[in-house]
């Protein structure tokens, strides 16, 4: 069934996120950004922001109050301009400016979970080391009857058994985007649904 979900959905969305980046570490940035806000506010501020500064070095030299000012629209905007001051620090000063490429080296940097290492690894790298589950790819997985875990870690572990390994992070992109879409929290749109025929949920 995944693989037939993935080729139906292939066909319908992008194998990509809707962040807008040209580099790893603008990424990083707008990973760190996206947390409980809309991408395409996001992006609204990244445009702009990345004007001014986008490499770990411009970052780690500007103030705090400079970061603050330009994301000051995003919510939480003051603990992400730390955490986004703290990563690029640690990225010049152990990383040479680079943004590692291992999901432990990401996990340990500030306002970085698995989730969003996960996002950062696939969609900057093109490496599969497990599958973000954010809050639409969870909803979509327990609505085609993939996994009953409420918990994201443990939701992983299961899909990650299903999932081929060369598929998870397409697994992820794809299914985020059919949960902002169409397989919405509130009134779901079955008509439109690639995936209708296969969902056990369709009479919801």
């Amino acid at each position: 069934m995944v693989e037939e979900v993935i080729k139906r959905l292939e066909k319908v969305f992008p194998d990509k996120l809707e962040l807008n980046f040209s580099t790893p570490f603008e990424l990083v940035v707008a990973v760190v950004l996206s947390a409980q806000e809309r991408d395409a506010k996001v992006n609204e501020v990244t445009k702009e922001l990345f004007k001014k500064f986008n490499t770990p070095q411009q970052f780690a030299n500007a103030s705090l109050e400079e970061i603050e000012k330009e994301i000051s629209s995003v919510s939480f905007y003051k603990n992400k301009a730390k955490y986004i001051k703290e990563i690029s620090q640690i990225l010049v000063e152990k990383y040479g400016g680079e943004v590692p490429k291992s999901i432990e080296e990401l996990e340990n940097l500030p306002g970085i979970g698995r989730k969003s290492a996960n996002m950062i690894l696939y969609n900057a790298f093109g490496i599969n080391e497990g599958i973000a589950v954010d809050r639409h790819v969870l909803r979509v997985s327990q609505r085609l009857g993939l996994t009953k875990q409420q918990k994201p870690e443990k939701a992983e572990q299961e899909l990650m058994k299903l999932v081929p390994k060369d598929q998870w992070g397409k697994f992820s992109n794809l299914l985020i985007l059919l949960g902002r879409y169409i397989c919405t929290a509130q009134k779901p749109k079955h008509s439109e649904c690639p995936l209708y025929d296969l969902c056990p949920s369709k009479e919801l």
